[in-house]
């Protein structure tokens, strides 16, 4: 399914420092890049996830939160951070259900796809990238970030 053009689908998840996060929290305020990633530790999403994590602050000055999330617990999720540097919010989907939502998830496999998308400020999703294969990595910060200046 396509979401381009249309209102995010709201979720409420936890993250690895135990705060509760919800998109709608960031409604009117910041551009919100969601990165579904199928596991913690896996080869392609250990380079993801440092990737843009290195690049939080030139997403922060466009206004932009990163929100990483996939079906691992918090407690995997802060040992991985913790032994990548990763430093932006990892949420818990551990029942894959945001994942659905968004059209994302791999039943057969219990696992999401590896998956972007950018949240404007007022809800809409105006970037929808979804990879072919969850071990793909075609779309990096850098594609991401230039596309997110065209918003502001």
């Amino acid at each position: 399914m396509d979401f381009t053009g249309q209102p995010a689908p709201n979720f409420a998840l936890k993250s690895h420092t135990g705060e509760d996060v919800t998109l709608e929290q960031f409604k009117g305020s910041k551009n919100v890049l969601l990165i579904f990633y199928p596991l913690d530790f896996s080869p392609t999403c250990s380079m993801q996830l440092p990737e843009f994590s290195a690049m939080k602050e030139d997403f922060a000055a466009l206004d932009t939160v990163i929100l990483g999330i996939n079906r691992d617990s918090a407690w995997t999720h802060k040992a991985w951070a913790r032994e990548y540097g990763i430093e932006v919010p990892l949420l818990s989907d551990m029942l894959l259900e945001t994942a659905k939502t968004y059209g994302v998830q791999i039943a057969e496999r219990g696992i999401s796809k590896r998956a972007t998308f950018v949240v404007d400020k007022a809800g809409i999703v105006v970037l929808q990238h979804v990879e072919t294969n969850a071990g793909d990595f075609t779309l990096h910060a850098d594609d991401v970030l230039e596309k997110i200046k065209t918003l502001v």
